[in-house]
């Protein structure tokens, strides 16, 4: 009987499935979500107030600044230091360099080889990892475990920060990963299309680079490591925080035992290239034979961090696509059925890093796709978000901060945060107000400054024959391959 009911509710599916694909594929003339907002949740009206816990600071002989945080709530220790050197101070020719350096740092030091580092972490269940992300004008160094064993864990930082040797054998075997690495990353769409985004928009700039090349891998030398390092890797261009169940002056003689003796010296001279003009509108196909969806990236220079209209920008960007409250998600998914989400993001650096809104859908909806961005994108522009809708969004922003200050080591990022870019110091305790004073109208002046879809950078990844018509509806294309290569 349960094998006959199953039969019936697939026919029935089947049979009503060409008239619910054509219901979501109408433009909607009213609601975006067929959501009921029942707009009973107990809701506070009151501005948040916090006042964040303030680490001890100082300043050690040889320039490193220490930050460090007491939280006695578990037992356990957070650490990070950041070297203010990351993928923007690579050479031109030598596209991942900041990454290689930070990778290889666990590979081998003058006290450890590279199985003796895993087993003496392993050994007190603690984690270390480096990192220096592409687009990114840092390199990271993290550590955690117990607070027990805060003392071995520095002393492991140190060395991999101060000693590093890049030997020659784990080089080659690493070379062989990224290799295998850069391949598998060239076969996914999500890639490709973030690739080429960055490239169209930042062309010239450091940060167009998404990834290494082969070239570069194989070029990459243990002097290029050496250098780099030797360069950048210097305690008056770097931050250390710590922050867990530890006491503050304890762990500053335990800072100073292992990384006082780290020399100092003066950095070269970094002049980032200005960022290009903004590039006229455009679209950009990137050829991805027999796809089944398109991969879909819009955007355009955001803002940086310290810019007076950053808490402006986000606030708007969490209306448009911040979550799945956000418009594009409750119209290309809730109403349409178009993809299983659809989101838009802001990032933050020294530079004006990109915002951007991007969605995966099936091939045969790219045109109600693109359709229905551009809908939204014109809509935050022109319209006024009205006041219930922006004070969802406020709320949320502040509740997801309030939540936040639970975690010790979002904590400590945000200390790291405000050093980093000089904010002031009450610059979080500020936080929940600046963002409860966005207007409607703020929202617009962001949307309208940076949501400019007269220099608005559009990326499509997909099978070209049938989707290049669709593109062509929308603007002048360009088409490459999957290996960047301009397509005549």
């Amino acid at each position: 009987m349960r094998q006959h009911t199953s039969a019936t509710l697939i026919g029935l599916l089947l049979t009503l499935a060409p008239g619910l694909c054509a219901q979501g594929e109408e433009h909607h003339e009213t609601s975006i979500s067929k959501v009921e907002r029942l707009n009973r949740a107990p809701v506070s009206k009151e501005i948040l107030r916090v006042k964040l816990p303030r680490p001890k600071e100082l300043t050690l002989g040889n320039g490193l600044t220490v930050l460090v945080l007491e939280q006695h709530k578990l037992p356990t220790v957070s650490l990070s230091l950041w070297i203010k050197a990351g993928a923007l101070n690579d050479p031109k020719n030598l596209p991942g360099l900041a990454k290689f350096t930070a990778d290889m740092l666990r590979e081998g030091t003058t006290h450890r080889s590279s199985a003796q580092l895993a087993g003496d972490v392993d050994g007190i269940g603690a984690t270390l990892d480096a990192s220096a992300a592409f687009g990114s004008s840092l390199s990271q160094i993290n550590g955690s475990g117990l607070a027990t064993t805060t003392d071995r864990i520095l002393e492991l930082m140190s060395d991999i920060t101060l000693n590093p040797t890049f030997p020659p054998d784990e080089l080659d075997k690493y070379k062989k990963r990224q290799l295998a690495e850069l391949q598998q990353e060239r076969s996914e769409p999500y890639f490709l299309g973030q690739q080429t985004f960055r490239r169209v928009l930042y062309r010239a700039f450091p940060a167009a680079a998404m990834a290494p090349t082969e070239d570069s891998i194989h070029a990459v030398t243990r002097d290029n490591l050496r250098t780099f390092h030797d360069e950048y890797y210097v305690p008056n261009n770097a931050i250390l925080g710590v922050v867990g169940d530890v006491q503050a002056d304890e762990v500053v003689e335990l800072i100073r035992r292992y990384f006082g003796d780290w020399k100092n010296r003066a950095l070269p001279r970094t002049d980032l290239s200005p960022l290009p003009p903004p590039a006229a509108y455009k679209i950009y196909l990137v050829d991805r034979p027999g796809s089944v969806q398109t991969n879909i990236v819009a955007g355009d220079y955001g803002a940086r961090r310290i810019d007076p209209d950053y808490v402006a920008l986000t606030v708007m960007n969490r209306i448009l696509g911040g979550g799945p409250t956000g418009r594009l998600f409750l119209n290309l998914r809730e109403e349409k059925g178009y993809t299983y989400g659809a989101y838009s993001s802001v990032g933050d650096d020294i530079y004006r890093e990109a915002w951007q809104a991007s969605t995966q859908v099936r091939t045969a909806v790219t045109d109600g796709s693109l359709h229905e961005l551009m809908y939204e994108f014109k809509r935050i522009r022109d319209q006024k978000v009205a006041e219930s809708e922006l004070d969802e969004a406020r709320h949320a922003m502040v509740a997801s901060f309030a939540l936040s200050l639970e975690h010790p080591f979002a904590l400590l990022h945000d200390w790291l945060l405000v050093r980093y870019y000089n904010l002031p110091e009450d610059y979080w305790d500020r936080y929940p107000a600046a963002v409860a004073q966005v207007s409607p109208e703020d929202v617009q002046r962001a949307a309208r400054k940076y949501v400019d879809l007269d220099h608005l950078q559009l990326v499509c990844v997909g099978d070209g024959k049938q989707i290049k018509p669709v593109l062509e509806k929308y603007g002048p294309v360009e088409e490459y391959d999957a290996n960047g290569k301009r397509l005549e």
